[in-house]
């Protein structure tokens, strides 16, 4: 199962913009309490008039879906929606798929690519020191390209689906400074 990102984009009304945020954060702790939550942050907009960006990941769609269907969900957007005559516009993203793609991003600004590739560089080399301490060793009798193509394969599988979200995920924040 994977984990899942909504992005929610809405703007408040004109004059509004701080009761709207405080909404919004209480809806967001209160999303905080649904099994299979993971986290979330609010995105204020840059300039007034501008659209607020809610992000938010749960550990599957059926613990995103729980979380939409609930009463408490709904009490919470039915307060938003007297402080924003907006409706809102959703996107929902596999988790491990935001690294590949920026497009789901647009509202927020993009990581440096230098903090992108030393996060890359952190991932890929231990797993690379391994496959050649460990798995060169073991396919000495396939000839180097064959070789080469197995041990790229099976790093760049290990850096989507495993490494890659994790380290979002730890250093996230540094990433997005």
């Amino acid at each position: 199962m994977a984990q899942v990102t909504r992005i929610i984009h809405r703007r408040a009304n004109p004059g509004q913009e701080r009761q709207y945020e405080q909404l919004v954060r209480g809806m967001l702790a209160a999303c905080s309490r649904t099994p299979g939550y993971l986290f979330s942050t609010l995105i204020p907009p840059r300039v007034a008039g501008e659209e607020f960006h809610i992000v938010q990941c749960f550990t599957t769609q059926a613990a995103l879906d729980a979380w939409r269907q609930s009463k408490e969900s709904a009490e919470w957007h039915d307060l938003l929606t007297e402080v924003s005559d907006h409706d809102p516009e959703y996107r929902v993203f596999n988790t491990s798929d935001l690294w590949f793609s920026a497009t789901g991003l647009e509202g927020e600004k993009q990581p440096a690519r230098w903090r992108m590739a030393v996060l890359t560089w952190m991932g890929i080399f231990p797993l690379a020191s391994l496959a050649v301490a460990f798995l060169f060793p073991l396919l000495t009798d396939v000839p180097y390209i064959p070789r080469m193509m197995i041990l790229t394969a099976l790093i760049v599988l290990a850096m989507y689906w495993i490494v890659m979200p994790r380290l979002l995920r730890w250093l996230g924040w540094w990433v997005k400074r």
